[in-house]
């Protein structure tokens, strides 16, 4: 099993076996870097063992204490804090931690296993009973080492995954195999039973009666602390630098608590409307970094292969090429890199928000009217000539009848409903009986729509898909990644924001960039928000387009029985003819019959 991750620990292994439980570790050293620190650790006695994914960033405050509460510590490592704490405070001792971490506990005097997930799920642990044991890891294919299973596919996750671009947790692409969802602990002794229980939840909205001046000291305040906090390591430490204002921040601040330039990446694109390399550099002249960049390009599609053997499960987001690609150039210096993700969950910066809210105005006609306009432009579009007009047309009725988490799970999906069943095979439908694992996330609304959609994101799209894509990535490369924007102090702070001050009506994170207007270039502020994203659809119709067509059009993708083969190769035609823009859906059709090919068959 440990064989199976060497990429996410090339520093060290170690092993503990004993009655009833065996852990394994790969060590990717960051704190203490001494030989004592190796993996597994223990207490005094050997009756609390521990294995570890991830840092613990508060581990000095928590040890003084600890020491004065009379522990005794072999190592100055983070892990062994973490051992020291859950035998003052029992599995309560989680709620102390800042820090993103999975680990796994054994107490062989309870004779039982403690699991925990961070927050954020900035971490992953994924766990399978097999009717003898359970066996946990921070892979599927650590997992599926285990002679008691074998890799069969969870259609209904493979639903959720075509609406998502994501597999949302617990559920995996594999059946009988679980994700712990973030902020989650896991309980398990010996007779097998388990308990997952939540011990955090992102904040519910309580907007703060102070003014807009003190929030913004505070949210600074707050800023500067989640950044220094992630600044302390044994090793080398740099960031990610793009064109955006959350890295940006990450990388002014880092600038005033170091004492030497900080290495900066960042990756660009040889199209113009994908390039922000011009951005970062503006950033990296002010601060004076020592900074790196990469232009990728799209390769003959070796790389795109290569993603799907590191995630593991069917992953849509294509960030996940230039995250990868930064990943690697980071390393090549560091060991440590600070990124900017979880702003725009916190402070309203997704263009979708302000789509989403914008419907609204149409909840002042009467739902009665609404639903009878609707069904008109319903009839309207099934007798249109154009097919593509007809479905948005359609989307659009949906969107006048729906309520708020119908629209933004519209406007969020990859394949539309209607898409779904155009392209589902009876076959596929057959084994969908049951609601698909995607049901539980669009929960139901509260008053405040932007409250609603962004506390949404923190519980299901940022762990699920934006920490999943982070984590994959980099540690491919052995580099761990940290973001200090996703510090829980700074979230529940955020909640305390009112909407209005993150968003207006088509701008967002409003509060966010007044706090940090004085360290970042104006023309970094100003502009508008753009993704981490590549050109997808001009390279599946240039250099990837072999690899789709063979792919996808081919008889083992007909034979899967997931859609259907002549309305597929019809969204492929029209894609490399230019006629259409199907590349969201078709780079989710491609990865999920690539996981396939790589993990199942």
């Amino acid at each position: 099993m440990c064989g199976r991750i060497v990429h996410r620990g090339p520093d060290a292994e170690g092993v503990h076996v004993g009655p009833w439980i065996g852990l394994g570790q790969r060590r990717l050293s960051i704190i203490d870097l001494s030989d004592r620190a190796n993996p597994p650790l223990s207490n005094e006695d050997g009756t609390i063992w521990i294995v570890l994914n991830g840092e613990i960033y508060n581990y000095r405050e928590l040890r003084e204490e600890l020491i004065g509460r009379g522990h005794v510590f072999g190592t100055a490592s983070d892990t062994e804090v973490i051992v020291h704490a859950y035998e003052e405070f029992g599995p309560d001792c989680v709620s102390r931690f800042n820090g993103m971490f999975a680990f796994a506990l054994w107490d062989g005097r309870q004779r039982r296993l403690f699991a925990a997930r961070d927050r954020f799920g900035e971490k992953p642990f994924f766990y399978a009973p097999t009717g003898r044991t359970l066996v946990f890891g921070s892979q599927p294919k650590t997992i599926l080492e285990d002679p008691d299973l074998t890799a069969e596919p969870d259609f209904a996750a493979i639903d959720a995954y075509l609406t998502l671009q994501y597999v949302p947790s617990p559920a995996s692409a594999f059946a009988g195999i679980r994700k712990l969802p973030p902020g989650h602990i896991l309980l398990c002794g010996t007779d097998g039973r388990l308990r997952i229980e939540p011990y955090w939840a992102p904040p519910a909205p309580a907007p703060s009666s102070a003014g807009r001046e003190m929030l913004r000291r505070r949210l600074r305040d707050r800023l500067e602390e989640a950044v220094a906090s992630r600044m302390v390591a044994d090793v080398p430490v740099g960031a990610f630098l793009s064109g955006g204002i959350d890295s940006a921040t990450v990388v002014a601040l880092m600038a005033r608590y170091s004492s030497a330039p900080v290495k900066t990446f960042s990756i660009g694109f040889g199209e113009p409307g994908f390039n922000e390399l011009p951005f970062a550099a503006m950033v990296a002249r002010r601060y004076g970094t020592d900074h790196r960049e990469l232009v990728v390009e799209p390769g003959d599609g070796a790389l795109v292969t290569e993603l799907v053997r590191h995630y593991n499960e069917p992953f849509a987001d294509s960030s996940a090429l230039p995250t990868y690609y930064v990943s690697a150039l980071a390393r090549s210096e560091v060991t440590v890199a600070l990124s900017g993700d979880g702003g725009d969950e916190s402070f309203g910066g997704y263009e979708r928000y302000g789509r989403v809210r914008a419907w609204q105005a149409v909840d002042r006609v009467p739902a009665a009217i609404r639903r009878a306009g609707a069904g008109a432009v319903r009839a309207l579009a099934e007798a249109l000539p154009d097919p593509n007009l007809g479905a948005r047309m359609e989307r659009a009725a949906t969107m006048v009848e729906a309520d708020l988490p119908e629209r933004y799970r519209l406007q969020f999906s990859t394949f539309k409903p209607q898409e779904k069943r155009a392209l589902y095979t009876p076959e596929f439908r057959s084994k969908l009986a049951e609601p698909g694992a995607a049901g539980d996330l669009f929960l139901a609304a509260n008053d405040d729509p932007l409250a609603w959609m962004t506390r949404h994101d923190q519980r299901h799209y940022l762990p699920d898909c934006l920490m999943v894509k982070a984590d994959i990535a980099s540690m491919a490369h052995s580099l761990e990644l940290r973001a200090p924007l996703l510090d829980h102090r700074l979230v529940e702070f955020a909640a305390t924001i009112p909407s209005g001050l993150k968003r207006n009506g088509h701008e967002g994170k409003l509060i966010l960039k007044e706090a940090v207007a004085d360290l970042l270039p104006p023309a970094l502020l100003d502009r508008p928000k753009t993704g981490f994203g590549i050109p997808l659809a001009h390279w599946l119709r240039t250099s990837w387009s072999d690899l789709l067509r063979a792919t996808l059009c081919d008889d083992r993708a007909a034979r899967r029985g997931i859609f259907d083969p002549q309305r597929l190769a019809l969204m492929v035609d029209q894609h490399l003819a230019g006629s259409r823009d199907w590349s969201n859906r078709l780079w989710a059709a491609l990865m999920l019959e690539l996981w396939f090919r790589e993990f199942i068959d």
